[in-house]
């Protein structure tokens, strides 16, 4: 039986694949459980700097397993049932999500909880909860990205908007070709991972916390998140190659 989550490197970058592509990738137990122990090596793993969540076949995810929801009666579903990226799994490194095909109620939250998003011209992301009668609480944090009436409209219709559609919104980074969706992530993976990891790291620790403050505080905040960067040696480092014309040899401290 194949691995129903597949951990890859290229590099400093991580692909952790959902390889389900005779189920649209659909969340079940195995699934679920992949996505816990593959995030948790991506994390302790010092020269994986960026990861890219991605699906395998033609669909990134359809979302929960409507089948295993029935045969096992589940209600609420547990709120650690999968990591959620910044809420119940801590990870300071930036995660891409690369979207093909749908991404509809579980897989929406995949890609909603990932730092950065590549989709395909094909893909479609939908809140498609209210056909099912079940719950989308996970969206909670949904109009922080997105306007609220676009992010209640993706609730209450349950109908899903194009890949263009997003990216207009702001919740899809770029938008590539089928064929050059997993090349067009990669590339974005391998820019941010030649960056210096403790800047790319307090920037996305800064962007999160700015979210739960007032716009005082989230100068103030900034101040105190960057503090260390700036008293880092790859502060020293950055210029010393820029004045040596080379490139940079960071060490993240």
């Amino acid at each position: 039986m194949s691995e129903a989550v597949v951990y890859e490197r290229h590099g400093p970058v991580a692909w952790i694949v959902l390889n389900r592509p005779e189920a649209r990738n659909a969340l079940n137990a195995p699934v679920r459980e992949g996505l816990w122990e593959h995030f948790t090596r991506f994390r302790d793993e010092e020269d994986a700097t960026v990861a890219v969540l991605a699906g395998n076949g033609p669909v990134f995810c359809a979302g929960g397993d409507l089948k295993e929801m029935a045969e096992t009666g589940l209600q609420k579903p547990m709120s650690d049932a999968i990591p959620y990226l910044n809420r119940n799994f801590e990870l300071g490194k930036p995660v891409i999500a690369a979207v093909q095909g749908v991404a509809y109620a579980g897989g929406f939250l995949l890609a909603q909880m990932c730092d950065l998003c590549v989709a395909a011209e094909d893909a479609r992301f939908a809140i498609t909860e209210a056909k099912w009668s079940r719950g989308s609480p996970w969206a909670a944090t949904l109009p922080w990205l997105i306007p609220p009436r676009v992010a209640l409209e993706l609730m209450v219709t349950a109908e899903p908007i194009s890949a263009q559609r997003a990216h207009e919104l702001g919740l899809v980074n770029r938008v590539a070709p089928p064929d050059a969706l997993r090349a067009e992530a990669q590339e974005l993976a391998e820019t941010i991972a030649r960056n210096a990891p403790l800047t790319v790291r307090a920037a996305k620790r800064m962007v999160y916390r700015s979210a739960a403050l007032g716009w005082r505080e989230a100068l103030d905040e900034g101040d105190r998140i960057f503090e260390s960067v700036y008293l880092s040696e790859d502060a020293q480092e950055g210029p010393r190659a820029f004045l040596e014309q080379r490139d940079p040899v960071w060490k993240a401290r």
